[in-house]
């Protein structure tokens, strides 16, 4: 039976984000005839975007605990332009469930998930406990969390070397150690129990057995709130460096009908399982086989390569977590169709080699164009790269009939895409487009780390 939702109108949307996701998202707002009210730091006080919002405010200082992370700020902004709702984004306060309590507290509708599922499905050791649950594959590992490392030490003599300990309030790679046999555990326990501590404030550790050069393959799923979900299939994202991912593409050629199908099969029963409500991504390790795949982690918002999907599949996904939010019940999965294939290459403000952070001001910005050729950014000639933030400043993403016509289509793109004044990350993507092995789908996670640096 379907669930009774009340349906509500929503009318103004305050971003709690910046840079080009912000400018995405006051794209489809606007073109909802909806209005966006858009946030800054002094750092980004001159940004081009701002302009283009139906209001914007100042909420605090360059850094991102005086501003993108100041809740107070953020909240006293809302209620100023009394906006009826808040788009997250990704990063900052995205996945944090106080924000969203606070929103709720204060009768604003925050456009992603409810706090419980966020708090679950954010810490990784009670997440996989939950997948266990709803019978999803996951790898062994420790019961949750471990004690100190002579537990470690046990629980690595039942699963076998190689292991891999996990921060379990990590994320990009911090408080992370793959261990390869017993003498390098205690040391390698410590550093990572360390860095976490320092990282996230929390030091908790736990054990998962090492996937040698897994896929990372991930599943794109919308849930309303009458119960329904979909997916908008799978991302290849297994080019990676240090467990940031640099190309994103969909769909993942190396899967099979029969494997696809469980996949996308196995996301919807575990959303539906912990009663998921928005976009959101399951993440799964796939084995060098190509068949055997193992729940890494959930992400409890929009991702980066949210694009891709909505390039194959014609939907927008940020106009649906909105039409979510107001109540809308979701399409018939059979309603969503795929066609062709989609990549999409993250363009940072980093030497393209060695990937040191280049900021500085941008003194030419010529981008590509032509048919099926999309570049999310909001950067332009004259725009200063501050230091405070993430290094992407932009997202070009491109679509062709099948994979190979995508990535010629990347090729040329890239080689359009003119930036002077700071180091950008075009060389390296357009080294990529001619790897033997990025073009055979050869690819996996340790890949970039064991083969270019």
């Amino acid at each position: 039976m379907k669930k009774q939702v009340t349906q509500t109108k929503i009318n103004r949307i305050l971003i709690a984000n910046r840079g080009e996701i912000a400018l995405r998202a006051i794209r489809t707002i606007q073109e909802m005839g909806k209005q966006a009210i858009a946030i800054y730091s002094s750092a980004d006080k001159d940004t081009h975007y701002l302009d283009v919002a139906d209001a914007k405010v100042c909420i605090g200082g360059a850094k991102s605990s005086e501003s993108y992370l100041n809740i107070p700020a953020i909240m006293s902004a809302a209620t100023l332009f009394d906006a009826d709702a808040v788009f997250p984004g990704y990063g900052f306060l995205s996945e944090n469930q106080h924000f969203v309590e606070i929103c709720d507290h204060h009768g604003i509708e925050f456009i992603g998930p409810n706090s419980n599922v966020m708090v679950v499905m954010s810490d990784k050791s009670k997440a996989k406990d939950m997948m266990k649950s709803a019978g999803v594959p996951v790898i062994m590992g420790s019961d949750g969390a471990l004690k100190n490392y002579k537990e470690a030490e046990e629980v690595a003599k039942q699963i076998g070397y190689p292991i891999i300990l996990k921060a379990a309030a990590g994320g990009g790679g911090r408080g992370m150690r793959i261990v390869e046999d017993e003498s390098m555990l205690k040391n390698l326990y410590l550093a990572a129990e360390s860095e976490a501590l320092s990282a996230f404030g929390d030091g908790t550790i736990y054990m998962e057995k090492f996937i040698n050069k897994p896929k990372h393959i991930e599943v794109q799923i919308l849930a309303d709130k009458h119960g329904n979900v979909l997916h908008i299939g799978e991302r290849d994202c297994s080019a990676q460096r240090r467990q940031q991912k640099l190309i994103e593409e969909t769909p993942a050629v190396v899967l099979s009908q029969e494997v696809r199908k469980k996949l996308l099969d196995t996301a919807i029963k575990a959303a539906k399982h912990i009663g998921y409500v928005g976009a959101g991504t399951f993440e799964f390790l796939l084995d060098s086989n190509n068949k055997d795949f193992y729940f890494l982690e959930m992400n409890t918002r929009l991702q980066v390569e949210h694009t891709v999907s909505e390039m194959v599949s014609g939907l927008d996904l940020v106009e649906w977590m909105i039409r979510i939010a107001e109540g809308e019940e979701l399409p018939k999965q059979e309603e969503i169709t795929f066609k062709g294939h989609s990549i999409e290459c993250r363009i940072t403000a980093e030497d393209p080699i060695k990937f040191y952070p280049s900021v500085g001001k941008i003194t030419q910005w010529i981008v590509p164009g032509g048919a099926n050729v999309r570049l999310d950014s909001h950067v332009y000639a004259g725009y200063n790269v501050p230091m405070f933030y993430d290094s992407m400043i932009g997202k070009l993403i491109v679509w062709g009939e099948n994979r190979q016509r995508a990535i010629a289509k990347m090729k040329r793109a890239l080689r359009e895409f003119k930036v002077e004044g700071i180091k950008t990350t075009i060389p390296f993507h357009l080294k990529m487009m001619d790897n033997v092995d990025f073009l055979h789908s050869k690819i996996h996670t340790k890949y970039l780390e064991q083969n270019m640096e």
